[in-house]
This record gives structure tokens, sequence and C-alpha cells, in this order.
């Protein structure tokens, strides 16, 4: 199996300036416990007893993306028995953005990129995220990627999708994975039905796939059933060979432990779907082995 979604870091490797601010609460809770170093032995003693045997880095807000990148590298190359790939940042409305992704892809872990759109309502206003939306060089930035072969991982709030949806359109060739299920950070009923709403949008494009990952930071007392509407309309919208599972550990380990987590999604997904969603579909968008097919449940 594959987590599509993860995160480590070695805070005296690289600076995190999210991660080391004191007392600053963010919108997924209180940092404090995951601020200290996470790295690739503790992440695979808890994934791999799962079976999790290979997994996506994706970035997480370092101050030099580069140095991240560099850094899980050498990660990738200390660990030849586990298949990393990994997702950096990068700016794509940058002047020099075909300098910078030549570099990345000098790395050979180095399958996508991200660039946030949207975290959470609260600090987007407060950060003006959002408006990367409305900068005509960010829809360049998606067609050079894609024309690249790099995929896209797109994190956003539910009041975005339709807006982002028709900016996709227009990148048609540039694979996107949608992280955290689109975040539906309003679990009423009325709140899920507007979040279907958008993802429609978003699961219409043939190029999306959807991570079920990230579901904890809105909802940190949840129970298996408390995921299970947003699952299940994410494998009815985009089927189980457009749906991956990722962890999202560490931040997620602020909720859960692994074992409990997958539990979790193995009870909500069907079995006859386990194969795609936990292994096939990041497999294949994020080109794990040669052959997609490579490694089993």
């Amino acid at each position: 199996m594959i987590d599509a979604h993860h995160h480590l870091w070695d805070l005296t490797a690289v600076h995190y300036p999210w991660l080391m601010a004191s007392g600053v609460e963010r919108f997924f809770g209180d940092p404090t416990p995951i601020q200290r170093n996470y790295l690739i032995d503790e992440f695979r003693s808890e994934a791999e007893v799962q079976g999790i045997a290979a997994s996506v880095h994706i970035q997480v807000g370092a101050e030099d993306g580069m140095a991240e990148a560099r850094w899980v590298q050498a990660v990738a190359d200390a660990n030849p028995n586990w298949p990393l790939k990994q997702v950096v940042f990068v700016e794509l409305t940058a002047d020099d953005l075909d300098a910078r992704l030549d570099a990345f892809q000098e790395l050979p872990s180095v399958v996508g990129v991200r660039q946030i759109v949207g975290r959470a309502l609260g600090e987007d206003a407060e950060t003006g995220t959002n408006t990367l939306l409305d900068n005509p060089a960010f829809v360049a930035g998606l067609q050079n990627a894609g024309e690249r072969g790099l995929s896209f991982d797109l994190q956003l709030i539910p009041e975005l999708m339709g807006k982002t949806a028709e900016l996709l359109a227009r990148a048609p060739d540039t694979a996107v994975a949608l992280c955290h299920a689109g975040s539906p950070h309003d679990r009423s009923s009325d709140g899920l039905a507007r979040w279907a709403g958008g993802l429609a949008a978003l699961s219409d494009l043939p190029q999306v796939r959807c991570k079920l990952s990230g579901l904890g930071m809105f909802d940190h007392d949840w129970v298996s059933e408390s995921f299970r509407p947003i699952v299940e309309t994410c494998l009815d919208q985009f089927s189980p060979n457009r749906v991956m599972f990722g962890s999202n550990f560490p931040v997620d380990k602020l909720y859960s432990d692994y074992a409990t987590l997958m539990q979790a999604f193995r009870d909500i997904v069907p079995r006859e779907m386990h194969q795609a969603v936990f292994n096939n579909t990041a497999a294949d968008f994020y080109s794990m082995f040669q052959d997609s097919a490579t490694g089993s449940l």
C-alpha cells in the first residue's frame, strides 16, 4: 500500500517558520506536540505495520523550498528500500519559473509541485492566499508544469472549488491531486452538501484525482462514521480509480494514531475498492513504480 500524502521534517536541517512559531494556533489546532523532528524512521515504524510500503512526501512550508526538496532527496537516497516520491513547493507565478522547475527536476524523487490555494477561511483572509486564482500567471504556471510531466497538488477550501475548476479547465494536460478531499471544514449537513456541490465541479475534470487525507484537521474528535459521508461522496464522484489514501502525518497524528486512521478508512472503503484506493491510484499518479501494478495489498 502507498501513503500518498505525508510530511517529514528535521528542524536542524531545514527551517519551517510556521512550525517553529511559539504559541501560535493554526487552523488545524495547536501544533505544539509536533514541533519536533519527524523523521523517516518514525514514520515507517507507524506506517509499515499497517501495510504501507511506499509514500509521497508533500512540501510543508519550509522557508526555502529547494532546501527542503534536497533534504527529502537525501532521505530517499538513504532509504533505497522505501520508494519515496516528493511534491515540492514552487511559486508558479515566479518570473524565473523555468529555472526553478529545471532545478527541481534534477532531483529524481520530484514528481509534482504544490502552491496552496486555500487552507482555511480565517488564515486565508489574513494571508491573501486566495488571490492566487486571480493572477493570470498562475494558470500559465500550471500549464508549464503539466508540459514538463509534473503534477499539481491542489489544496483549497470548498468556497473556491467552482472558480478553481474553471481555471484548471484551462490546463487540461496538468494532472491534479486534490488534497484533503477539498478541506470540508463545515461538517454540518448543509456544509457537506455545499462541499459536495463544489466537489462536483472538480470531479467533472478528468485530470483531477482526490486524496482521502487530512480529514481530522477540521474534526479533532472524529470517529469512523464522521468520515463516512465524505469518503463515500468522494468515491461516488471520482470512482475508486481516481481516489487515493494519504495519512497527512504527522499533522493528523495530533488527533489519532496511524493504526486507528488506517482502520477507519479500511472499514469505510468497500473491500473491492481497496486495491485502487490504497495502492493503484497513487502508484499511477505519482509514477511510484515502472509498472503501476507493482506492490500489492
